[in-house]
């Protein structure tokens, strides 16, 4: 990346080497959970207590984030988050681990993620010219998902075959790294000059038809993704009968199809049109999760996995893009933290009725109700995105 400051690229580095550790960990938690307990609820608590800052925190964690040095704030949350991630890699070794503990240190180090990601975003323009925004999210974007979705669950598999507390030692180290690294980042404290009230993005969308009915379809989408995928690991030890590294290879596959998604989105937004390719990943997607419960082999599974993926990379960019350009730039990071708050705070709900669901039904049963009940609020949607599609809806 020779054309880019040298702030930016230690940025870059940062963000690639913290993404493949919290890949490593993605895969290796519930794996470790799995060694304490195969109750489908115990589960799901300790998943749902990762993404439960993201409903209580988001927009606490945005007000600090325009008072304080983000630089600062960024490497001190990576500080403390490989102190969390330290404290497990311990705990495992010397056999001391619980659910109760893992649920506590699970929320710790979502916390961290909360406040960590909203700083990230904020900080970047501070590192390169405007006119390179664009090129350097993009850089962003695929550092994150190789190392969270690609390569780092199938190596936290196979860490975790090796030695339970292994890839947590290597996701505390990766931790260390990115502080080292961020600390070295210009520092620059932006003091608003106006009281900020976060209720009037919520306001603004409240009013937006199209764009409230996309938040909506928003929370319904990744309340059911983790409706879904709460129990994944189960569903592949247990349903299908694999070992545990396969469950980092099928992490690794929905990854891919998260990478194709993106290379291909300009032209398939092109030849389709922004909301009907909207429309389409949405639905492909109710069907997907379906037919992963009906799955009966891990080639299906995988490749249904990673058609959502593909789609889910579609829904994202799609629904990014039209927000970014209907929602005045005054107000669009008020607006982006109402969204981050449905996008995110939703997902432990989701998590704890899969495990409900999958514990009480089996553990196929959670995806198809997962397809279903995005398909019936997609059906609800269709009288908002059909005129906005036509260009014929009122704000």
């Amino acid at each position: 990346m020779p054309d880019l400051p040298r702030a930016y690229r230690r940025l870059w580095w940062a963000t690639g080497i913290d993404s493949l550790g919290n890949g490593v960990f993605t895969a290796a938690l519930p794996l470790l959970a799995l060694t304490v307990s195969h109750d489908a609820r115990d589960i799901a608590l300790v998943s749902a207590a990762m993404y439960l800052p993201w409903l209580l925190l988001s927009l606490l964690a945005g007000s600090i984030v325009d008072r304080v040095d983000r630089v600062t704030l960024l490497w001190r949350t990576q500080a403390f988050q490989a102190l969390i991630v330290g404290m497990i890699a311990a705990l495992v070794a010397t056999g001391a681990i619980s659910v109760p503990t893992l649920v506590l240190l699970a929320f710790a180090l979502g916390a961290c993620d909360v406040f960590y990601d909203n700083a990230a975003q904020t900080a970047l323009p501070d590192l390169v010219p405007k006119d390179l925004l664009h090129q350097v999210n993009g850089r962003q974007q695929v550092a994150m998902t190789v190392g969270r979705q690609f390569l780092g669950p199938p190596l936290g598999s196979l860490f975790f075959a090796l030695a339970w507390a292994l890839p947590f030692a290597v996701d505390a180290a990766s931790f260390v790294i990115a502080a080292v690294l961020l600390a070295r980042l210009p520092k620059r404290r932006r003091v608003p000059s106006e009281d900020v009230n976060v209720l009037d993005g919520l306001r603004w969308l409240m009013s937006h038809r199209l764009l409230r009915a996309l938040a909506l379809l928003l929370g319904v989408n990744t309340f059911c993704g983790q409706l879904g995928n709460a129990t994944l690991v189960l569903f592949v030890t247990d349903a299908l009968h694999l070992g545990a590294g396969m469950f980092g290879v099928l992490l690794a596959g929905a990854a891919l199809g998260s990478i194709a998604g993106g290379l291909v989105i300009t032209r398939l937004v092109a030849r389709l049109g922004e909301l009907r390719a909207l429309l389409v990943s949405l639905a492909v997607n109710a069907v997907v999760f379906v037919g992963v419960g009906f799955g009966p082999n891990v080639v299906t599974v995988g490749a249904l996995l990673a058609l959502s993926g593909f789609v889910t990379t579609v829904w994202n960019v799609v629904s990014v893009s039209v927000r970014q350009r209907k929602v005045p730039p005054a107000l669009l990071g008020r607006v982006n933290g109402v969204y981050r708050l449905l996008g995110w705070g939703l997902m432990p709900l989701g998590t704890l009725a899969g495990g409900l669901l999958a514990h009480r039904f089996g553990l196929r049963v959670p995806y198809p109700v997962a397809g279903f009940v995005r398909g019936m609020a997609l059906l609800v949607a269709l009288p908002v995105l059909i005129p906005a599609m036509r260009g014929t809806i009122p704000r």
